[in-house]
């Protein structure tokens, strides 16, 4: 099931940042939830990223979530030019292995924040995409909680394995 009208934008800095950045997609899809995704360069095509920026809320979206690596501020572009939420994939790769990613990710200026996941976290960056759409929407809290509940069960499905293979062991 899809829920019309939410819809979410994932950029990315480059097409080479789709394995990490395509765990987003994967997240979303599973959640029923729309998506769009995009490779737009804050610092190669910035005209393109303020259009999309602007244009976002117009275009149905309700979330963008951006991801680049090696210092480049494309979430903080996004935030710069909307009001929509903005979550940052800091991505790993380069000299700093994601360190200046995160960094340029997370210390946004006061008045344009952006909401900032681990180095190459793209799934959680769904998660929390689609914990903001759920404020609204029960049905998709549902699922989510449905989601967390079944991590749940994995892991005392795991515990109960790790106990019985130990108490056998003794």
């Amino acid at each position: 099931m899809v829920f019309k009208g939410y819809r979410v934008g994932i950029v990315m800095g480059s097409d080479s940042d789709m394995g990490k950045m395509g765990r987003a997609t994967e997240v979303l899809s599973n959640l029923g939830i729309e998506w769009e995704l995009r490779v737009i360069s804050a610092h190669r095509t910035p005209e393109a990223a303020a259009e999309y920026a602007r244009s976002a809320e117009e275009r149905g979206l309700a979330v963008i979530i951006a991801g680049a690596g090696m210092a480049a501020h494309l979430a903080g572009v996004m935030a710069s030019y909307t009001i929509l939420p903005v979550i940052g994939v800091p991505l790993s790769g380069g000299a700093l292995g994601g360190f200046d990613a995160l960094c340029s990710t997370v210390m946004m200026p006061t008045g344009v924040p952006v909401a900032t996941v681990a180095i190459d976290g793209a799934a959680n960056a769904a998660l929390l995409a689609a914990q903001i759409l759920a404020l609204s929407d029960g049905e998709l809290k549902l699922r989510l909680l449905d989601q967390r509940e079944s991590l749940a069960e994995r892991v005392r499905n795991a515990d109960s394995k790790v106990q019985a293979s130990s108490s056998e062991a003794e």
